[in-house]
């Protein structure tokens, strides 16, 4: 018999909050966390504007830890927030007795140095422009001086993954994986499987990611991703607007506890939902676009549902990975129609990225818990932003305004570069 998959803890690091019942009602009350990028001059970018966290301290999330951390990545430290914040939600650290060995954490994130400033000035300091070529004596002798923050914070992409097991003493399987905006949803979906198949008893699962900085900007301003809407940024986030341009650039992270079931009730936990289903493809197509048939997207949902041993007519609603992209939107309405069929413009579908902006790696996992909180509280949240309605995109999706409704099943997408595809079904605790 498969073992069952519950969710006895969340947390997470948002533009909107670290607090998960604060971040849930400014989310409900259609609040914004996009604002003119403060992280860096950003003043003669195309893109002057992102979706940041403000006001974190991470000695005020770890305490006598703190120390043993604080050399980590910006992303890893919004990792080990989070993870704090899961653990403590799931009141693992009142447990009387854990086996750690079968404890074991999967993220997803893991890209960028520590110092993209001093980064990119040795590149350009060990450049023989004369010659046009690296000069790569000089840029070893630069790089060495600074640098060295970098070194000593060891910038491996499993750093997050590995100091959070050092941060609890876990001693199971430990994972990351880089699956670009994908990432934490197969994280999640990969370490449901690992507990399902007996590899372990519980996983600190999710993702992390900040690209706020100059590379990360240039490299989707190049892709002409990102909107341009320097004049009205805190409306620029507008997924399936017909007046879109693009996705706003966030930071964050998401984190939760998977929990075998029997473990969990051995222990007394409060169990919040479960995990009931995963489904994982690849469109095998362009690295930077989606397969304009919506396959991959929809064999995603498909075995999502399967797996789960849901249908089509038991889906409550659907948290859209919702981009703001011209492509994004219209081939993920696409997509939700080619699996729902003639009961698709009757399933709510929204996007928090209206007002979380993209977090990257960890858009899927503070995706899905927004999908745990609205079961928990029988409402949905909004896409705001929506006011001109594109022919290409014509679902219900719950257009500026939360929605009280009978929620019980959801499905949350993600699709990454590269033409990743994945989606997890999540449902109600049914003992």
């Amino acid at each position: 018999m498969t073992r069952r998959v519950v969710v006895t803890g969340m947390g997470w690091i948002t533009p909107l909050g670290h607090d998960i019942d604060g971040a849930w009602q400014s989310i409900l009350g259609g609040k914004s966390g996009i604002a003119a990028t403060t992280i860096f001059d950003a003043s003669t970018f195309p893109t002057q504007f992102s979706s940041e966290v403000k006001s974190f301290d991470l000695r005020k999330f770890l305490g006598d830890a703190y120390d043993t951390h604080k050399d980590v990545s910006r992303q890893a430290r919004f990792a080990l927030a989070a993870a704090k914040l899961a653990w403590t939600h799931s009141a693992l650290d009142k447990a009387a007795k854990l086996d750690k060995t079968h404890i074991g954490v999967y993220l997803g994130g893991g890209e960028g140095p520590l110092d993209f400033e001093n980064f990119t000035a040795s590149a350009v300091e060990g450049w023989n422009y004369a010659e046009n070529r690296l000069d790569t004596q000089r840029w070893a002798d630069v790089a060495y001086e600074r640098l060295q923050k970098i070194v000593e914070a060891e910038q491996d992409p499993n750093m997050a993954a590995a100091h959070i097991a050092a941060l609890f003493g876990l001693e199971g399987p430990n994972f990351n994986t880089l699956t670009a905006c994908a990432a934490s949803t197969q994280a999640i979906g990969e370490a449901t499987n690992m507990i399902r198949r007996g590899d372990a008893d519980v996983m600190i699962s999710g993702g992390c990611h900040s690209m706020i900085h100059p590379f990360g900007v240039t490299g989707f301003n190049r892709l002409t991703a990102l909107s341009t809407r320097n004049d009205a940024c805190i409306t620029a986030s507008r997924p399936f607007d017909r007046t879109r341009d693009g996705f706003v650039l966030g930071e964050g992270a998401g984190m939760l506890i998977l929990e075998e079931l029997g473990h969990a009730r051995a222990r007394g936990a409060k169990i919040h939902a479960e995990i009931k289903g995963y489904g994982s493809t690849a469109d095998a197509f362009r690295i930077t676009d989606i397969h304009e048939s919506g396959r991959g997207a929809m064999a995603a949902m498909r075995l999502a549902m399967a797996d789960a041993g849901l249908s089509p007519a038991e889906i409550d609603y659907i948290s859209a990975h919702g981009t703001g992209t011209e492509e994004n939107d219209k081939i993920e309405t696409l997509a939700i129609k080619g699996v729902f069929g003639d009961r698709a413009k009757n399933v709510p579908v929204s996007s928090v990225k209206s007002m979380l902006g993209h977090l990257i790696a960890a858009a899927g996992a503070c995706e899905l818990i927004t999908c745990i909180l609205a079961i928990r509280d029988q409402v949905l949240p909004p896409t705001i932003n929506y006011s001109t309605p594109d022919p290409n995109c014509d679902l219900d999706y719950v257009p500026n305004q939360p929605r009280r409704t009978k929620v019980r099943n959801c499905l949350s997408n993600s699709f990454g570069f590269g033409g990743q595809n994945d989606t997890l079904a999540v449902a109600a605790f049914e003992g």
